[in-house]
């Protein structure tokens, strides 16, 4: 019987987690987590981490792991998650179910990654002290120079892969556009992509219950518990900027849960845009 990894994936909010337990239990399998944030030990409100009583109902991999003082990347998770991948599979599993929203995550695993050069830690933080100090779009107008097809393609609004372009820019003397992968990598297991979607309205609403939640349930002070590590690569992520923001006094705490509820929406979109690339997903409606 082939091997097979069936991947749920979907924008924020969708109901990922409540649909990947069920796929879970039904193919006795645990759940592989390929999500960007959850991965990190001590982001739990803002991420929207499945509570207890789900993380019992099955096992879950790769769910606060990594503490927010470890750079983490796609890279890293390729090798961490494909090394997991085979072990269970060895260990008898003929399905295993993986789950996230993290698009770049979900990439690497399918097909592998470029190999870009390693980074630099000083200037990756000077790079996020001029994008506190001067914003991403600014430090993005160097990129352009550098780099204007990446500049053309990149949300120039996202520190993250600003400043990652940036830093692979400097370190190598060469555009992160230059950088072409050989080819997909080739898994020795079959991949089924199962994506859910709702009506965007619907979404929307979930979306907005959702930060609505993570208010009531305390970001505020797991932000403030966060404070010293503000300028990490990992904190640059809705829900925690803009609570920085209002914990400065800049922004009213409603002010705060409109920018958090509006940004939000907006990732959704993005990562819908992203996956309606790739006809190899099946779409589906969760059943509540």
């Amino acid at each position: 019987m082939p091997r097979r990894l069936a991947i749920i994936l979907g924008p924020t909010a969708v109901g990922k987690t409540d649909f990947s337990v069920r796929k879970a239990i039904e193919c006795g399998s645990p759940v592989i987590s390929c999500d960007s944030r959850q991965i990190y030990k001590e982001m739990s409100i803002g991420t929207a981490v499945p509570d207890k009583e789900t993380l019992s109902a099955v096992k879950h991999h790769f769910i606060q792991t990594v503490p927010v003082t470890s750079p983490y990347t796609a890279g890293d998770y390729e090798r961490d998650s494909l090394a997991l991948i085979g072990r269970l599979f060895d260990e008898g599993h003929d399905t295993l179910v993986m789950t996230g929203g993290s698009m770049f995550y979900i990439d690497a695993v399918c097909g592998g990654l470029d190999d870009l050069p390693y980074g630099d830690p000083a200037l990756r933080a000077s790079l996020w002290e001029r994008v506190r100090a001067e914003g991403a779009e600014s430090v993005a107008e160097d990129l352009k120079g550098l780099d204007p097809l990446t500049y053309s393609r990149i949300d120039r609004k996202n520190s993250q892969r600003v400043v990652r372009a940036m830093e692979v820019c400097l370190v190598s003397g060469r555009p992160l556009s230059s950088f072409k992968a050989t080819g997909t990598r080739k898994r020795n297991f079959e991949i089924e992509k199962i994506g859910l979607e709702r009506p965007r309205e619907e979404l929307y609403s979930r979306i907005d219950r959702r930060v609505l939640r993570m208010i009531d349930e305390g970001l505020e002070d797991e932000v403030r518990s966060l404070l010293p590590y503000r300028g990490l690569q990992a904190l640059q992520t809705v829900g925690y900027k803009e609570m920085f923001d209002h914990i400065d006094g800049r922004i009213s705490l409603d002010e705060t849960i409109r920018l958090i509820q509006r940004n939000t929406r907006h990732y959704a979109k993005r990562q819908m845009t992203w996956w309606r690339r790739d006809n190899t997903i099946k779409w589906v409606k969760p059943i509540d």
